[in-house]
């Protein structure tokens, strides 16, 4: 119900309430924590949980999971099938994958002091792509991923940025792998340092040292052993062991599956420690020569780990979703952390589903059940379909994803990595604050621009359920 003018107006004078004209409504600011509508009891998954009919409400089993996931393979063309690579690759294809990425920026761009990145020195970098060297026709190569690694634009640790001023958003940062990820090895840096690999979600530059080449047998059916454990915290660590230091202290995060050795005697030291306090897994390992082995870690059972996927529940999502709640913002999972769109790719993830990696792609996936907005979609409709918006849904707008857990009062509430949330204060002009982490917020305040509302400009909204 809309307040009278006067009353409005007594309110805002007095800073409680936060306007824009497209608002249905008014908002508070709490001081607590001056994010727009938002009170400290909102950051505990437990107050939204509680606000669910029925929290554990099975929204895909495990076979409608697994045909999910099918689906995505079948018809998005964002994802690469690794099974189905031919046993030689020509250097056409391998050529438009790299190309396809690391083209030579035209745009100015900035190192981490603030200088203009010159002109030799971005050649240099473009030059250690080594295109020439694709051949004619190589034997398809895999290997696993033994450490959280980087995937680059470019074969270099060099940092560049868009400004001088701005130090976060890396341009030559694309994503990360994990431990026990699959990859195509197709090419090599000039340098010798540098892989370009072709995971299932993504093709980019890893460093060398982060990859085990092994026999495609070896590398495609890793992540297909049982039993297994999966991740089910934001993070899990293995065991300290200088016996072993390829399996020492490796972090696995949310969604990482790794096989368990059912079969490893309980009398059998693992490390030079007794296993029976841990789950005994096993890591791949890079040899010093580049080559791939198996080892036995220790998965204490204290990390946050389960033997299947957890149950895709309206319970499940938000809890897991909050596991990242205030981890700092990291662009292409820069910082040990994760941007928008990996985290929610992890938090599915958790659940054995599989989403694209990026928001481009994700919003537009055609195996997922998406409502698109045009700019033709007026407020009223947007309107319509955001307030019959479910826990886990996906919202789009240009460049970002945010995740649905739950209403208020009928406004539709979200969690997000991102860099910072605008809203209007008690005049009317526009705050923000530079949340810079994974973020709980309403939806419908939130603005683009000093014009349009997150709302205005939502893309796509995808549901993963039936």
């Amino acid at each position: 119900m809309r307040l009278r003018t006067s009353f409005l107006a007594c309110l805002l004078s007095l800073g409680l309430f936060a306007t824009a004209g497209a608002y249905e409504r008014t908002w508070v600011v709490p001081p607590e924590t001056g994010v727009v509508g938002i009170e400290r009891a909102q950051l505990d998954p437990a107050w939204w949980v509680a606000r669910q009919s029925q929290p554990d409400r099975v929204i895909l089993d495990s076979q409608a999971i697994a045909a999910q996931n099918a689906k995505l393979m079948q018809l998005d063309d964002s994802l690469f099938d690794l099974d189905a690579l031919q046993a030689t690759l020509d250097r056409a294809r391998v050529a438009a994958w790299i190309d396809g990425l690391s083209k030579r920026p035209t745009r100015a761009l900035y190192d981490e002091r603030g200088q203009a990145v010159a002109a030799a020195d971005l050649d240099a970098i473009v030059a250690n792509v080594n295109l020439d060297a694709v051949p004619a026709s190589q034997a398809t190569r895999f290997g696993l991923v033994v450490r959280r690694a980087d995937l680059r634009a470019f074969p270099t640790r060099t940092r560049v940025f868009s400004s001088n001023d701005d130090h976060d958003i890396d341009r030559f940062q694309e994503s990360g792998l994990f431990p026990g990820d699959p990859v195509a090895i197709v090419h090599e840096s000039r340098d010798g340092q540098w892989l370009f690999v072709v995971n299932t979600r993504y093709a980019a530059w890893i460093e060398k040292r982060h990859v085990a080449e092994g026999s495609r047998g070896d590398v495609l059916g890793y992540g297909k052993r049982t039993p297994f454990r999966i991740v089910t915290g934001a993070r899990a660590t293995t065991v300290y062991t200088p016996e072993e230091p390829g399996v020492s202290d490796v972090q696995l995060d949310m969604g990482v599956r790794v096989p368990v050795i059912a079969d490893w005697p309980v009398e059998k030291a693992v490390n030079g420690q007794h296993g029976y306090t841990s789950h005994v897994i096993e890591l791949p390992v890079r040899n010093e020569d580049g080559t791939l082995r198996f080892a036995p870690a220790l998965l204490p059972r204290r990390e946050p780990t389960a033997d299947a996927p957890l149950p895709l529940t309206p319970r499940n999502l938000i809890q897991q979703g909050f596991k990242f709640l205030g981890e700092r913002y990291g662009w292409g999972h820069s910082y040990n952390a994760r941007d928008c769109s990996g985290f929610v790719s992890e938090i599915y993830r958790s659940m054995g589903v599989q989403l694209p990696r990026n928001t481009s792609d994700q919003a537009v996936s055609p195996a997922l059940n998406r409502i698109a907005f045009s700019e033709k979609d007026n407020r009223a409709r947007r309107m319509a379909v955001v307030r019959e918006m479910q826990v886990g849904d996906l919202v789009y707008i240009p460049g970002h994803v945010m995740m649905v857990i739950g209403n208020v009062d009928g406004e539709p509430y979200v969690i997000h990595d991102t860099t910072g949330l605008s809203f209007a204060g008690p005049d009317g002009k526009t705050i923000r604050a530079k949340t810079n982490g994974v973020t709980v917020s309403p939806l419908t305040p939130l603005l683009f621009n000093g014009k349009q509302t997150f709302v205005d400009r939502i893309t796509n909204i995808q549901r993963i359920r039936p």
